[in-house]
């Protein structure tokens, strides 16, 4: 088919425009950017790229359109393909069209930890054979792409678990399709396996209470047949609620070893065994049964606990050999974007992180904290989603920086916010005081790069924090540092 994909340059509809290539379509797409990591890759996939949202982009005419949830009613491209009587679609409708017919799909959901754990899936299932195709809404290490379809249609069972096809894993969104339809992406992917990570009401914009946010994972739970298997976190008291009063399916729960898990009995358990710059050791149990110590490179209590929800669902949903996850398991170099270590100029570490929920902030610093622990760690966060630069979690912002030394913020990510709805910095600056941290408010990112360079030494390190581009902040400084 001759596909258009309008916002192609994000990192989930560029993985998409490159997984539609790979199947076999001629694919085109428009966005008002190309710029890196998602921009340069599409050209090299075989996407064909416009620049801007024009109505001529829709010549020649598509079979379908393919619109992303960045656009908004009015923008002219998606009008033009809508009233011009065009087929149109969503990701989550192009996924389960093209992507996860034939397959079984393992779909991972929750709050937190979704693309690391979906990366993690997806490399366990690849280093012990399973082939899976897969979608991750980031740049995984070890694979060439985020993206691969599944090849082979064959058919997996043994007399211990039920027969299930070629796995597709996929990250599962609870953000909306589109403007046309108002739904979680994760309620049209037909989960066999579901991963339930955790739940901590965020995406304001579409889900204003608690209620109406755990009603889209309900939906979700409900979704996943008799025959699935879900692996849904213990410890995280959400998580329980609705699992225990929606699930139809096996229920797989798992924790670490020092976490209440609210009276559900882990069958996948982790106990911590120490941690060092290389990584962290653990202990494995299932089912009660010790299945060995096992070895993480990435930091963190997080990562741990998205280890043992993947080595979960691979094990017992698909049927892979515990003896062969743990070397598959040391090999796992993580995800872009991740705790991802961009450099090292003049001897400082720079890290860049996709955190922005508060949750995410304080367990990504205390990770950099833990393998960096007698250094200065100077956190730089921007809060740009609509979640971040609401003052609803004003109080938890100030504690989720207690494992740093200095706290840059440049101004909100988003100016449409009613001035008593919006996160107040300069409250939170004082907070951060409060509680023994240097925080400083700027201007610009330009500002914080020169501030930077001014303060940063050999053997510190800089946590750059932010779920988008925070304006190439990356880049400049790297090459300040490093001047």
């Amino acid at each position: 088919m001759n596909i258009h994909i309008v916002a192609v340059a994000g990192t989930g509809m560029g993985a998409l425009a490159g997984l539609l290539v790979e199947l076999g379509h001629r694919v085109s797409g428009s966005d008002t950017a190309f710029d890196p990591p998602i921009g340069p890759e599409l050209e090299r996939w075989g996407v064909r790229t416009l620049r801007g949202f024009e109505p001529a982009h829709l010549e020649p005419r598509p079979d379908l359109v393919v619109v992303g949830n960045v656009c908004r009613p009015d923008n002219p491209e998606a009008r033009a393909a809508i009233d011009g009587g065009l087929e149109v679609t969503h990701i989550a409708g192009a996924l389960a069209r093209f992507a996860l017919r034939g397959t079984s799909p393992l779909v991972v959901a929750g709050t937190h930890g979704k693309t690391t754990t979906t990366a993690l899936a997806a490399w366990l299932l690849e280093q012990t054979g399973f082939a899976p195709g897969f979608l991750i809404g980031g740049l995984p290490k070890g694979f060439a792409h985020g993206f691969r379809a599944a090849k082979a249609q064959r058919r997996l069972g043994g007399p211990d678990r039920p027969a299930r096809r070629t796995p597709f894993v996929i990250e599962g969104d609870e953000y909306d399709t589109a403007f046309f339809e108002k739904t979680a992406k994760f309620l049209h992917y037909a989960p066999e396996v579901a991963i339930l990570t955790s739940i901590e009401h965020d995406h304001v914009d579409i889900y204003p209470t608690l209620a109406s946010y755990l009603e889209a994972f309900e939906r979700f739970v409900a979704l996943v047949p008799e025959h699935g298997l879900i692996v849904a976190n213990a410890a995280d008291e959400n998580v329980v609620r609705v699992v225990e009063k929606h699930a139809k399916a096996e229920v797989a729960w798992f924790a670490l070893a020092d976490e209440p898990t609210h009276g559900m009995p882990p069958h996948w358990l982790a106990a911590p065994a120490g941690a060092d710059a290389r990584g962290q050791a653990f202990d494995l149990y299932a089912g009660g049964v010790a299945c060995g110590r096992l070895a993480l490179a990435l930091p963190g209590r997080h990562n741990l606990k998205n280890a043992v929800a993947a080595l979960g669902a691979v094990a017992q949903g698909f049927g892979a050999r515990l003896a062969d996850l743990g070397p598959a398991l040391a090999a796992f170099e993580g995800v872009r974007r991740r705790q991802d270590l961009i450099g090292t100029p003049r001897g400082a570490f720079v890290y860049d992180d996709f955190a922005h929920h508060p949750t995410a902030v304080r367990e990504t610093l205390a990770a950099l904290r833990a393998r960096h622990p007698a250094a200065r760690l100077f956190a730089v966060f921007e809060a740009r989603s609509a979640t971040a630069c609401r003052r609803m979690h004003q109080a938890e912002y100030a504690a989720a920086f207690d494992a740093a030394d200095d706290v840059l913020l440049p101004p909100l990510g988003r100016s449409n916010i009613a001035p008593e709805e919006a996160l107040d910095l300069a409250e939170l600056t004082r907070a951060l005081e409060l509680r023994g941290r240097r925080a400083q408010r700027f201007d610009s990112v330009d500002a914080i790069v020169g501030e930077l360079a001014r303060s940063v030494r050999s053997g510190d390190v800089v946590a750059l924090l932010s779920n988008g581009a925070f304006g190439g902040i990356h880049a400049k400084v790297l090459k300040a540092l490093g001047e």
